[in-house]
């Protein structure tokens, strides 16, 4: 597990929401993750047509491509930023998304993997057109968890799947935890999450 630096800097760890949620939707997955890590959970930058909040206006939610989400990772690049976190590591971050919000989290891994350790993507989906952006391995030596629930008829499991797919040709090591049940974590791929952030981070 990664641990502060000498001078007291805690790696900062992203919790993105999905399509009308808001800051305080991924809470719940607070108790899973590293203690160490300073935990920063932010709302989605557009207002959602049925209440809540969105990191892309795109209408057709279910089918939206890299550029949709760019708008939402240069904001998030923006807040990973000394002013705004003055305790965080900034060459250690970790993100957490969930449905949209893990498609956001793989775009920004895909767009501005520099300092990213892992991402998880919780009953995701990666963007569109994300194998065009693939090529060059962006995520080589990310370390990547994909969990989905075969029930899920908000986001097919067949995204995950693909994104899984996605994913590796973009050179990340994917663990990957599905079970039967609708759009959330089965209590075993919680439990796997965990796993994942105590044991494969370093």
């Amino acid at each position: 597990m990664s641990q502060p630096d000498d001078q007291g800097f805690h790696p900062v760890h992203l919790l993105l929401h999905g399509w009308s949620g808001d800051e305080k939707a991924m809470w719940v997955f607070s108790n899973r993750l590293p203690t160490d890590h300073l935990l920063v959970a932010p709302r989605g930058i557009f207002p959602a047509q049925i209440g809540g909040y969105a990191w892309h206006t795109n209408s057709n939610r279910s089918r939206p491509r890299v550029e949709d989400f760019r708008q939402a990772v240069e904001s998030l690049a923006r807040l990973l930023d000394p002013v705004y976190l003055p305790k965080a590591d900034l060459s250690r971050v970790y993100l957490t998304g969930f449905s949209e919000g893990a498609a956001l989290a793989y775009t920004f891994g895909i767009l501005k993997p520099v300092n990213i350790i892992a991402i998880a993507g919780l009953s995701g989906f990666a963007p569109e057109d994300m194998s065009t952006y693939i090529e060059n391995k962006p995520l080589s030596g990310k370390n990547i968890f994909v969990t989905h629930g075969t029930r899920d008829r908000l986001v097919p499991v067949l995204k995950a799947r693909q994104a899984v797919m996605q994913l590796e040709a973009a050179g990340g090591t994917v663990s990957y935890c599905e079970d039967d049940v609708g759009h959330k974590l089965s209590a075993s791929c919680f439990r796997s999450l965990e796993v994942f952030y105590t044991e494969q981070i370093k």
